[in-house]
């Protein structure tokens, strides 16, 4: 269990977060820029001193104010990487991956240097230089130093925000693997909802120092309060479903979600496997009558949840399809002119190209 709470005040801002979650998996700090994220982060580090906090690592108390503990930042065995690598430029890789393994009580080290090697795939790099690597080159390197320092935490501030696309592009698939093959907690600070998507296990929304929402993916993604940070074009549902199929020739891979079956584009998939899927709300459209002769892949049948007015010339659709919750933004007209209701059945319909970039490997549960 990770249990994190925190009072910080600083001028005429104040942070107070309270998180309790199940570990190992990957908590991720989701919101715009100065709304305390990297504070919390700091004082879960011992790099901040907060009025209040009380900071626990599956029954390891690192800081508990009103009992006065504080552990020192060193003793609190933490694993940090930054937005920018802080590698030690005098150094090669090999000896910057070594000094975080020296940190390391003996008796702690469970993750061996050439499992972190063979993982992020270090072997060719290491006897350069960090001046002499890539930008997600260096990031994966902070990742094997903080590795290889046995954390029993490992936080994760923004670490692909000084990458360009192509580059983050690179990492992402890095961090699922350590997500997954090592049980470790993680918090993961980010301002990229698609980062959140596809590394995440419970997701905090902030903004001004407070967690205004927090929960599982598929939760937060319907949460209105989402809307603020990501805007009205990136919002939608989060599904997660099990491959029933997967074509090779074409790439699509067809998914149970709820009572429903959902095709996607998603290369290398293998049936079984738990995939997490964003449907964008812009991308859906709804039928009051079940539709034939489309190209459209996508035709679930459903029935209207809810609706609720997202601004003055549309509407939010929430369609139940059979357990689970799709997200359809409409104009107002149209759901006039559809005469749309709540528990009234309709057909959502999505094109799998929409989809397409929006499908991951679920993380392990």
């Amino acid at each position: 269990m990770l249990k994190l709470t925190a009072i910080k005040r600083r001028d005429a801002f104040e942070l107070n977060v309270a998180i309790e979650v199940a570990t190992p998996g990957v908590v991720a700090l989701f919101g715009g820029s100065g709304c305390g994220k990297t504070t919390l982060i700091n004082i879960v580090a011992g790099l901040l001193h907060a009025e209040q906090a009380t900071i626990e690592v599956d029954g390891t108390v690192l800081e508990n104010s009103s009992a006065g503990v504080r552990l020192a930042p060193e003793q609190r065995r933490i694993g940090y990487v930054f937005q920018d690598s802080r590698l030690f430029p005098h150094l090669n890789v090999l000896a910057n991956l070594r000094y975080g393994e020296r940190r390391a009580p003996a008796q702690a080290r469970r993750i061996a240097f050439d499992k972190v090697v063979d993982l992020l795939a270090l072997h060719g790099l290491l006897q350069r230089r960090p001046f002499a690597l890539s930008g997600g080159e260096r990031q994966r390197v902070a990742l094997g130093r903080a590795l290889l320092s046995q954390p029993r935490l490992l936080l994760l501030d923004e670490p692909l925000a000084s990458l360009d696309a192509a580059r983050r592009d690179e990492v992402i698939p890095y961090l699922e693997m350590l997500r997954d093959e090592f049980a470790l907690p993680i918090v993961y600070v980010s301002h990229q909802f698609e980062e959140v998507l596809r590394l995440a296990s419970h997701v905090v929304l902030m903004d001004r120092g407070q967690a205004i929402a927090q929960g599982g993916i598929e939760a937060i993604s319907l949460n209105p309060a989402l809307r603020a940070i990501v805007g009205a074009d990136a919002i939608g549902s989060v599904l997660t479903g099990s491959i029933v199929a997967a074509d090779s020739h074409t790439g699509l891979a067809s998914i149970q979600v709820g009572a429903g079956i959902v095709h996607v584009s998603l290369r290398d998939a293998k049936p079984g496997a738990k995939v997490r899927v964003q449907v964008l709300a812009r991308d859906v459209i709804l039928a009051s009558r079940e539709p034939q002769g489309l190209s459209v892949r996508n035709v679930l049948k459903g029935a209207i949840a809810s609706i609720a007015a997202d601004d003055a010339e549309t509407d939010l659709v929430h369609v139940d399809v059979g357990g689970a919750v799709i997200l359809s933004r409409v104009t107002r007209a149209a759901s006039v002119a559809l005469d749309l209701k709540q528990g009234m059945p309709v057909w959502v319909l999505v094109k799998a190209v929409s989809i397409r970039g929006h499908a991951f490997l679920a993380p392990a549960t």
